[in-house]
């Protein structure tokens, strides 16, 4: 019997220490479901069996405000599908206080005045605004910051919503890298009057280069530098990688590079035009790359149509294909044209093929030709 109660008690103790520590720091866990909070979600109409698949433990903590973040999202506009849709995916907002909820709804309207727009933003992120009460002052220091900086509020609104861990944290990180991003634009060349739009696009485009370190950015453009590109160069590939220049590193940018180049057989000033054209060369691994050559190569594509149109190795293998087979089905082929019609975004293609594809269906007049008539 001692023996049984001794085996009982450690599988409990070890049940407990596997627990989220999220969960063991919880005080207020509790063994059974808060049936408040169930019956309330079923009230919303949120999907129960999602939510303890996922997240269960949000269903034993006490207390819980789920009528209080329904009304809210309520009186925001939300409609009842929308509610149910934001509690499910995200079931930890009842347990966000409702003097919190409401600090953050000033907060965030007072980048994102209209409300309707607020509740589409917390329907994509609700983790980023039912949020700890503990970082009120850095978001609203961080708000004021962004501000200063004349940036479009829609923009400061993106931020917020996408990478919010950078409004969490203390303002003078963000600081610290915007300058160090500011000054690097500028150290490059570029204008004062256009590092606003510069830095506006910059963080829209990758909203997480405010979480990299400082230091990062110098060492890969003084990599860079090295590998022989000029200043003009560099701020043309800054402007280009929209932040990817931030999520590199040497040594993974010289491997890439050494087997780009050894794979096209080009010299470094080719190369180097081809990053240009194609900065994908600079951070996608060898084995992304070897994949996307073998695919291209199997298609009869040549080694110098790639490295004429280098963009095509921004493209999956299956995207080629497919587009491959496309053009093929009205006579164009890429074997013997140009592979500029392969590039861009799945809207750019079809521009260029609905332009393909009339340019092969109009007839062509010819003003001399005999006129045919009845004999």
């Amino acid at each position: 019997m001692l023996r049984l109660i001794a085996t009982s008690l450690c599988l409990r103790c070890q049940r407990a220490t596997a627990l989220p520590l999220h969960l063991r720091q919880c005080a207020t866990l509790s063994s059974a479901e808060n049936q408040q909070t169930v019956e309330a979600l079923y009230d919303l109409s949120v999907d129960i069996q999602k939510v303890r698949q996922l997240k269960g433990w949000v269903l034993h903590q006490s207390p819980a405000y789920t009528k209080e973040v329904a009304d809210l999202l309520k009186d925001m506009g939300a409609s009842g599908s929308i509610i149910a849709r934001i509690l499910a995916a995200h079931p930890e907002a009842v347990l966000c206080h409702p003097e919190q909820m409401q600090a953050q709804r000033e907060l965030w309207m007072s980048v994102c005045p209209k409300e309707i727009e607020l509740v589409g933003i917390i329907e994509k992120f609700p983790a980023s605004f039912f949020t700890s009460s503990s970082h009120n002052d850095n978001q609203r220091n961080n708000i004021v910051y962004f501000q200063s900086l004349n940036l479009n509020k829609r923009i400061i609104t993106k931020l917020m919503a996408s990478a919010p861990q950078s409004f969490s944290r203390p303002v003078e990180q963000n600081e610290l890298m915007v300058c160090t991003l500011q000054q690097s634009y500028q150290d490059l060349g570029g204008e004062e009057a256009n590092m606003k739009i510069w830095l506006q696009k910059l963080l829209s485009q990758n909203p997480f280069v405010l979480l990299k370190p400082p230091e990062v950015l110098r060492e890969n453009l003084l990599f860079l530098r090295d590998k022989g590109f000029s200043t003009a160069e560099l701020l043309r590939l800054l402007s280009k990688l929209r932040g990817f220049v931030t999520e590199l590193n040497p040594d993974s940018m010289r491997h890439t590079l050494a087997y780009s180049q050894s794979t096209m057989g080009c010299s470094e000033e080719e190369l180097r035009d081809i990053v240009l054209n194609c900065p994908a060369v600079l951070y996608y691994p060898d084995i992304v790359l070897a994949e996307r050559f073998k695919g291209l190569l199997s298609v009869g594509i040549s080694m110098s149509q790639i490295k004429e149109t280098p963009t095509v190795l921004e493209l999956t293998t299956q995207i080629v294909n497919y587009r491959i087979q496309r053009l093929r089905a009205h006579g164009y082929d890429v074997r013997t044209g140009s592979l500029e019609v392969l590039n861009g975004t799945k809207k750019d293609f079809e521009v260029s093929y609905g332009k393909l594809k009339l340019r092969r269906e109009r007839p062509i007049f010819n003003p001399v030709a005999p006129l045919k008539g009845d004999d």
